[in-house]
């Protein structure tokens, strides 16, 4: 099933974000290679693809795994997480209906 995780950054985390995007992008591109990653991005702070110092509010991950304990395991092992980007994350189950 697919698990949708939903991210959300403390303030001013562009800096850490930067020192740990190398592991954060290795797990993900790990998903890719299994086939189980649907979508995944982060928030921009402000109405642009590129916000530079504006940084970012948080990520969306939608991805299969076996179980929302899965999910949830493999967003609790998240670079960002323990690298204190992320203030709070969200894991619930999600369905694909389009595209």
């Amino acid at each position: 099933m697919y698990y949708a995780i939903i991210s959300e950054d403390v303030s001013n985390s562009l800096d850490k974000r930067k020192i740990a995007r190398p592991a954060h992008l290795a797990r993900l591109q790990q998903l890719t290679d299994e086939g189980r990653l649907i979508i995944a991005g982060p928030h921009p702070a402000i109405d642009n693809g590129n916000p530079g110092d504006a940084g970012f509010t948080g990520s969306l991950v939608v991805a299969e795994f076996n179980s929302l304990e899965e999910a949830q395991r493999w967003a609790n092992e998240d670079p960002y997480l323990t690298a204190g980007v992320y203030a709070k994350v969200t894991v619930k189950p999600f369905k694909k209906v389009l595209p």
